[in-house]
């Protein structure tokens, strides 16, 4: 930000309220377009902003399946099973895994009710939780099919 900038914005900031610190020039490094070149808090904004923040617990456990959905083989198993109930057989034969491997990554998956399951027999078909976690997948990969801006 240049000067004459800096300058109009500390003009803004006076009429706005005793709630905001004043603007202080800190150095940026130069190639730094993504930093601010003042400090200026909106307190207005920061408290609003706060009051939509989720619990610590609820972060921390959004973290985690996020972390868990990270891996590209239970990505895979989590889109396979939103195409269609599967057992742990079919599974491995689709993504070409071995049983092992998928019982594992279903296990992290079932942990998390991002998967559910139900026993026929002596066979464990799993599938997606609810509707959630479609959207949440699908979503991903919208965003990811989206050209770069």
């Amino acid at each position: 930000m240049r000067a004459a900038n800096i300058v109009d914005r500390s003009r803004r900031l006076e009429t706005r309220g005793p709630t905001l610190t004043p603007p202080v020039v800190v150095p940026a490094p130069a190639d730094s377009d993504d930093l601010c070149e003042v400090r200026c808090i909106d307190q207005e904004k920061v408290e609003r902003a706060q009051s939509t923040m989720p619990a610590a617990a609820d972060v921390v456990s959004l973290a985690e399946t996020f972390r868990v959905l990270g891996d590209p083989t239970r990505l895979r198993i989590v889109r396979a099973l939103m195409a269609e109930e599967l057992c742990v057989c079919d599974i491995a034969t689709l993504l070409g895994l071995s049983q092992p491997t998928v019982s594992h990554s279903l296990r992290s998956l079932r942990q998390l009710r991002l998967v559910r399951y139900r026993k026929v027999g002596k066979v464990a078909y799993y599938a997606i939780d609810d509707e959630h976690v479609r959207h949440l997948v699908d979503t991903g990969f919208v965003h990811v099919g989206e050209p770069v801006r």
